[in-house]
């Protein structure tokens, strides 16, 4: 893929036509509503577009977009003060076409911001433990150890909600 400052508007709309679902999905677990989702996905792929540097494949460019957005989502919440869900913004997203959050992904927003992004990444998109660790720039046995605890600290909400849930180990 050619450098930032040439890429098309053609080759901006693929990449947000590739992607866009799997930001969203990623935002909304950090911002817990409609409105602040949607401007940190906003932000997270106007970084894109700024983007200096080239992507290998669009493995790189979905890792890199995916980074992008969770730094984004954590600047965002470090200016606020805000740490609830509106029940009403669950209802929305359904009802706009948007994903359809099921009872796993509500306990995934409920979790501490430091598991969320490998949590995604390796549930959601499929990443391995290597390829994360690659992504966040973490040793891999950091990003284990993440994945371990957000496993247990799921569990644990799981259980206590009944959700029949199975996140087998790595």
């Amino acid at each position: 893929m050619p450098n930032s400052l040439s890429r098309t508007d053609r080759e901006i709309e693929a990449i947000y036509n590739r992607h866009i679902n799997a930001i969203y999905r990623l935002c909304f677990t950090y911002m817990k509503n409609a409105a602040d989702t949607e401007d940190a996905v906003q932000d997270a792929f106007i970084k894109m577009m700024t983007h200096k540097g080239i992507f290998e494949n669009q493995n790189h460019e979905r890792a890199w977009l995916i980074v992008a957005a969770a730094n984004v989502c954590k600047d965002k919440l470090k200016h606020r003060s805000r740490k609830h869900a509106d029940i009403a913004d669950y209802e929305y997203l359904a009802a706009s076409g948007g994903f359809e959050p099921d009872e796993t992904i509500c306990e995934v927003i409920k979790l501490p911001e430091k598991y969320k992004c490998v949590i995604f990444m390796y549930y959601y998109e499929g990443y391995n433990s290597r390829e994360i660790a690659s992504a966040l720039r973490k040793p891999p046995s950091t990003v284990r150890n993440l994945l371990h605890e957000a496993r247990e600290l799921l569990r644990t909400q799981i259980n206590c909600g009944k959700i029949g849930v199975d996140f087998d180990a790595e």
